[in-house]
């Protein structure tokens, strides 16, 4: 998967902006309505405009990869705002609302990587389909690996880790409640990534904002995050020869699908749960002259590196894992770029470091130590941007339901920290407890948040159509979950040509794969009867001892 498909979710690398319709033809009651929210009073907050979209076509300037020319918008309110809770805080804010048939929830977005822009490609899904919606830039103004803005800026920094979040969440409803005289029923925050540390920042520090939250891929354990991508970094360049060549990364890939595609008992390319495999890359050692197709001492020692991980925790954090086996093909872009310290994950690594933890305009890759700076970026960072509390209940106590899914082929954040957390919700909460708040979906073959060789589009993160079921949409499932008590089972997911364009306009694409994705800890097993590319022919069963 390329740097440029990842790019093109906002809550993973940041939005391209879109090109918003004009107000001509505007319904004059709804137009004055709008307008007169400009001179509404909201603590620490400036409203910058409040303006009328007539209903129309909204050019996107996402055509590629996403492949959709126009979304067809409703009319429609949009404010924009600027939230100062302190001296240094410039958060832009924008809450957009439907000047008819709004169906009375909220749906917010979140943000990916350093975040510095509003996710409006899923705003524009979500009032498409009726619901009020809205985001934030965090703080900040720029692109998703650029640190440039925290330096010599602490209140900046927060503002980042959870404060802007809240402070949209709280004026986003003042000002629904403001244009349609009621606030709304239910509440929504769905995002992945650092998107999905911001979604479980909201349930465990102000689980009054929202009813019901998605996290996707969550990036919770930041700190942890940082440091394991850091140390992986190291490794790639330990020796002159450690860096891999993406050219070799297909060769990687089929060896470990070939060592535990099977363990599963069905050999469809797909490895249901890395844990329980173990590749040896070492088969693929040069027997002669270097190719793509072989590795050479070094880079042995390299794949070996990331699978492992570090390795150790400490008692507030959770695991350093490393890649799990399946999520090969996603190394690239993220972990290797065009040579050494070229890749996305190089230039998340550094800029963290450098702008965020140690404030230092000088400081380099290279002068990383985990020992040390583990400390050091849980003792800066931890306290306000890492979302690892497995304390819920307070977030229980009102209802609150929280939707988890992760996919094991994902090549940025390490799957097993979402299990991690997951499991010591229960252990905090007991069993039955956590099962009232909380649900986890571990996804086999689905990279970050999305994409990947396996069945990955199930609805996750955007705001669901109102004739979406649950049995194949995780946002319908959770709202029938806050709604309704409906508590989710089994979610189909289905794999596309365009999985990205299958999230906003499924209906458009044909399917070529399905399966069901199960409740953790369950697994989906084929029945031995029918195609291995239909849900249908699979249950979800209890994992093998």
């Amino acid at each position: 998967m390329s740097g440029a498909l990842l790019r093109s979710l906002g809550w993973f690398c940041g939005l391209c902006g879109l090109a918003l319709s004009g107000c001509t033809g505007k319904s004059a009651n709804e137009a004055d309505a709008c307008s007169k929210l400009k001179d509404l009073r909201l603590d620490h907050t400036e409203i910058v405009s409040a303006e009328y979209h007539s209903a129309g076509r909204q050019v996107s300037l996402m055509t590629t990869p996403i492949g959709i020319p126009w979304f067809n918008m409703p009319a429609s309110c949009r404010v924009k705002l600027i939230i100062k809770p302190t001296a240094d805080s410039h958060i832009e804010s924008e809450v957009w609302m439907p000047a008819t048939a709004w169906n009375g929830r909220l749906w917010s977005a979140g943000n990916g990587g350093l975040a510095g822009s509003i996710d409006e490609l899923s705003m524009s899904v979500a009032l498409m389909r009726g619901y009020a919606t809205s985001g934030t830039d965090t703080g900040h103004q720029a692109a998703d690996q650029d640190g440039r803005w925290g330096l010599g800026h602490p209140e900046k920094l927060i503002d980042f880790g959870y404060r802007a979040i809240h402070e949209t969440a709280l004026q986003a409803k003042a000002l629904i409640s403001a244009l349609y005289g009621k606030p709304p029923a239910f509440s929504y925050f769905a995002s992945g990534s650092n998107g999905g540390r911001e979604a479980l920042a909201e349930a465990q520090r102000f689980p009054e904002d929202y009813d019901g939250v998605e996290s996707d891929a969550p990036a919770f354990d930041g700190s942890n995050n940082v440091i394991v991508g850091s140390w992986t970094m190291q490794q790639l360049a330990k020796t002159q020869g450690s860096w891999l060549p993406p050219a070799k990364l297909p060769a990687i890939a089929a060896a470990a699908m070939a060592a535990c595609d099977a363990i599963d008992g069905l050999k469809d390319g797909l490895i249901d749960d890395p844990r329980r495999c173990s590749p040896q890359p070492e088969a693929l050692l040069c027997k002669a002259e270097e190719t793509d197709n072989c590795l050479t001492q070094a880079q042995i020692a390299a794949v070996k590196a990331l699978y492992d991980g570090p390795g150790g925790e400490d008692p507030d954090h959770y695991g350093y894992h490393g890649y799990e086996p399946g999520s090969e093909l996603g190394w690239g872009d993220w972990s290797l770029g065009s040579g050494p310290g070229k890749s996305i994950l190089y230039n998340f690594s550094d800029q963290f470091h450098r702008y965020l933890v140690y404030d230092d305009a000088t400081w380099t890759l290279d002068r990383f130590d985990i020992a040390k700076d583990a400390i050091e970026t849980d003792r800066k960072m931890g306290a306000f941007y890492d979302a690892r509390d497995p304390d819920l209940s307070r977030f229980a106590a009102r209802g609150g339901k929280l939707m988890l899914f992760h996919g094991w082929s994902d090549m940025a954040l390490q799957p097993r920290l979402t299990i991690d957390y997951y499991e010591r919700v229960r252990t905090r909460m007991g069993a039955e407890a956590a099962a009232n708040v909380i649900v986890l979906y571990m996804v086999p073959g689905m990279a970050h948040g999305f994409g990947g060789p396996g069945p990955n589009a199930f609805g996750q993160v955007m705001a669901p159509p109102a004739n979406a079921s649950a049995s194949t949409n995780v946002g319908s499932a959770l709202i029938a979950w806050v709604e309704k008590g409906e508590r989710p089972g089994p979610v189909i997911a289905a794999k596309y040509d365009n999985d990205i364009k299958a999230l906003i306009v499924p209906l458009e694409l044909t399917a070529s794969r399905t399966r069901p994705i199960c409740l953790y800890p369950q697994v989906a097993r084929w029945n031995g009867k029918g195609s291995v590319d239909e849900a249908k022919n699979f249950t979800c069963v209890p994992p093998p001892n």
